[in-house]
This record gives C-alpha cells, sequence and structure tokens, in this order.
C-alpha cells in the first residue's frame, strides 16, 4: 500500500482585510453599520420558528417599500438576476407572447430568459437611455395583444427612469400580467407598485437598499398569484417555484430550501433603517442629492445622458467629454481616494459614467466629497473644467 506524503509547506494567506472604498457605482453601495452587525448575529434553523417570524417580518417590510397592500411579497434566495429568472419561469409559459420594452442591458437579458424558457418575444426596441411616451406603449401592446409585458422601471445600463402607468394600464386591457424590473429603483425612488398597476416586480438588496447583495425582494399582485395558482403546468425552474417558495415562507413552512439566514437578517436591518428614515423622507433625500450632484456636474462643463424629465434619483449617467478616457478616470479615483465608479457598456461603452448617489452617500457633504475628487480625475486626463 503507497503511503500518500503529506505536504510539507503549510498554505498561508493573509486576513481578511478589504480596501476603503467609497461606493459611488451603479452597485453594490455602501451598507449602514447597523447592516453589518446584524450579519453577525448567530444564526438560527432556516425552519426554527425565530426565523420563520423574521421571514415574515421581511415580507411586511417589502411590501412598505414597493408601495403595496395587494398581493404577496416574498425574498428569493439569488441576487436580482434570480428574481428575473423567477418573474419569467413562473409566469411566461413555453410559447406565450412576451413584450419586451427594449432600451438597455436588463431589457435584453430579459428577453434572454424569455427565449430560454420557450416564450414567442415581441420586442419595441429603442436607443439605450430613451423611454417610451404613453401613446408608443399603448400602441405596441394593443398591436401585439401579449400574454405577459415587461419593462425596466430604472434601466441601470442608461440611467432612464420609464414610467409603468400606461404600460400596465394597455396590458391589462388586453389581458396580460406586467412584470417590472425594479432593481435600481426600490428604495431610491418611488415604485408605486398598487398604484402604477404592476403585476410582478423583482429587484435586489444591493443598490436602493443599502444591503449586501444576496436576495432579491419580489412583489406579486393578487391577480398574478391568482393566475399562478390557476397554472397547470410546473415552471421549469424547481428552485425558483414561486408556489413551494410562498408556500414554504408564507403558508406551511414546509421544507423547500435552506436560506440564507444572516442575509435575511441583515435585510430586515436595512429595511428597519429605511422605516426610522421614512420611505418618503429616503426618496427626497435621493432626489435632493441627485440635483445637487446634476449642478454640480454642469458646473463641470459635463453633460447628463438623459433628459432631466427621464433621470434616475439615485443612478446617474454622465456623458464622457471628448479626448477623456473613462477608463483612466475611474482608476485615477480608485487608485487615490479609493472612489469606485462605473463606465458603460453595449452601446454606450467608453462613452459614459455611471455613477450611483445612493443610501448612506447620498448627502451634499458626500456629493461635494465626489465631485471635488471627480473634478481632480478629470483634470488628470487633460480636462478642464
Amino acid at each position: 500500500m503507497s503511503v500518500v506524503e503529506q505536504p510539507t509547506a503549510t498554505l498561508h494567506f493573509p486576513p481578511l482585510q478589504p480596501p476603503k472604498r467609497y461606493l459611488f457605482g451603479p452597485g453594490p453601495t455602501m451598507v449602514d453599520p447597523r447592516v453589518y452587525a446584524a450579519l453577525s448575529k448567530p444564526i438560527v434553523g432556516h425552519l426554527d420558528a425565530y426565523f420563520i417570524q423574521v421571514m415574515g417580518d421581511v415580507q411586511q417590510l417589502v411590501k412598505m417599500v414597493y408601495g403595496t397592500t395587494d398581493g404577496s411579497a416574498l425574498v428569493i434566495s439569488g441576487t436580482g438576476s434570480a428574481g428575473m429568472e423567477a418573474a419569467i419561469t413562473n409566469f411566461v409559459e413555453p410559447a406565450a407572447k412576451f413584450a419586451v420594452f427594449a432600451n438597455g442591458y436588463f431589457s435584453d437579458r430579459l428577453t434572454e430568459m424569455a427565449k430560454r424558457h420557450g416564450a414567442n418575444i415581441a420586442r419595441f426596441e429603442k436607443s439605450w437611455g430613451e423611454v417610451y411616451s404613453d401613446d408608443e406603449a399603448r400602441d405596441f401592446i394593443r398591436r401585439e395583444k401579449p400574454q405577459v409585458v415587461a419593462f425596466v422601471h430604472a434601466e441601470t445600463s442608461t440611467g432612464a427612469l420609464q414610467k409603468g402607468d400606461a404600460i400596465c394600464k394597455a396590458a391589462h386591457e388586453v389581458g396580460a400580467l406586467v412584470i417590472g424590473d425594479c432593481v435600481t429603483s426600490l428604495g431610491g425612488v418611488p415604485v408605486n407598485f398598487d398604484e402604477t398597476g404592476i403585476d410582478v416586480a423583482y429587484s435586489c438588496t444591493q443598490k436602493g437598499l443599502s444591503c449586501p447583495p444576496g436576495l432579491s425582494p419580489m412583489a406579486i399582485s393578487e391577480r398574478a398569484m391568482k393566475w399562478l395558482g390557476a397554472r397547470t403546468t410546473s415552471p421549469r425552474s424547481w428552485y425558483l417555484d414561486l408556489k413551494l417558495i410562498h408556500d414554504y415562507s408564507t403558508v406551511s413552512h414546509r421544507y423547500h430550501h435552506t436560506a440564507p439566514i444572516s442575509m435575511f437578517y441583515a435585510l430586515r436591518e436595512a429595511l428597519m433603517v429605511i422605516v426610522e428614515e421614512g420611505i418618503e423622507n429616503r426618496w427626497e433625500r435621493h432626489r435632493r442629492a441627485n440635483r445637487s450632484f446634476v449642478g454640480g456636474v454642469e458646473a463641470l462643463g459635463l453633460k447628463m445622458h438623459v433628459p432631466p424629465e427621464h433621470r434616475i434619483a439615485n443612478l446617474s449617467t454622465v456623458r464622457v467629454p471628448p479626448g477623456v478616457d473613462e477608463a483612466k478616470v475611474r482608476k485615477h479615483l480608485l487608485d487615490g481616494p479609493g472612489i469606485e465608479i462605473a463606465g458603460g457598456f453595449g452601446p454606450l461603452a467608453g462613452k459614459v459614467f455611471r455613477i450611483g448617489i445612493m443610501g448612506p452617500l447620498a448627502t451634499e457633504e458626500n456629493v461635494q466629497f465626489f465631485l471635488r475628487e471627480f473634478k481632480k480625475a478629470l483634470n488628470a486626463q487633460g480636462y478642464e473644467a
């Protein structure tokens, strides 16, 4: 019998010491110290009565930030893309007509997921950064007569905010369900789920909610829950089957999967921070910070990519001035003061900076700090403000 020799050298790794960063990008965002403290609390079992109560608390708080008293709130154990796929796999049956308002990266991701689930796709194409008028939305939906309609409320890739009222009204007229991508908007700008008429919305934890990534809060209207209950075929994804998740988290609490207990603690605390500030106060704080940010950017001679009436308050796209290498500006910010922002991608690659002013950073002091450092980084690349 041969003897396996043990390695003589022991692997050595340094202790975790993440660099200090100011997360002014589109996400993840800065996290409140209370949320970090919640992550350190002792875990219990995923079927423990205490954890079931935490899940119930989170569901109530999620309904509050979405602006809904109707239907159900569920939290998917996965990032925002898991919430997106849960919406698709549960509400878009094979061969169903799926209408997409396509004006950015995440409407393209919705399209790709629906294709993989066998949907019949109808896309209304616009340039990245543009939005749809009420008349355009109505005409498209009445012409296509889909079973499901999807739009991105706050498009992370472009900084454009799409109103959903006309989309939802026209969709309901033809008997369609409406899926709304609220990944960037939830917690930073009003979603108004009930008032708008959205049927299925999903988001993430690491943007407007100022929590680490890992969960996807969803809101589902009573109308959509009835549709789901009447569905006779099983969705293609067992893990993202909302009937099973709803039963586990809300009804029988029978085992479905091992939920990430610590992340539920963190989300509960992040939502409590929002409750204590007041959701409307939070929206107004983000609006004030955005006005200050845009004013400072324009004072530097820079231009915004999206017109004022269609901008997202907590995520902005600033056009890169001619002759400036945006990657070098971002590197200067990261290597110097430790500020992280993002560049554009797709058709906007190299053309815009994507800058998030959200959560704890949405204050006048932080906006002015960012603008000072942004100006230095631009000047280092030869731009004269």
